[in-house]
């Protein structure tokens, strides 16, 4: 945006960090999402924990971001719970 011929220039930054009881399931869901989230933010896979970075420069574009991060890993983790109950 500018205003007065001063250019402002906004930037958020995120961290999200998800950990589960084991890290077989850690890698499932860390696999399961990495293709999609690409280009979005950086993710690590850390032993049981999955470790996310979420960079934008528009508000609605980091939330959306985090959103959809949130909402891929619930139907994720219960992919994993029911296959799970099954065996």
């Amino acid at each position: 945006m500018i205003t007065n011929n001063i250019l402002y220039i906004m930037k958020i930054t995120g961290d999200l960090t998800f950990i589960y009881t084991d890290e077989r399931s850690a890698e499932l869901v860390f696999e399961s999402l990495d293709v999609d989230n690409e280009d979005y933010l950086k993710s690590q896979l850390n032993g049981n924990k999955i470790e996310y970075n979420i960079d934008s420069e528009k508000l609605g574009t980091f939330l959306a971001t985090v959103d959809d991060l949130i909402a891929s890993e619930i139907v994720v983790e219960k992919i994993i719970e029911k296959t799970n109950h099954k065996n």
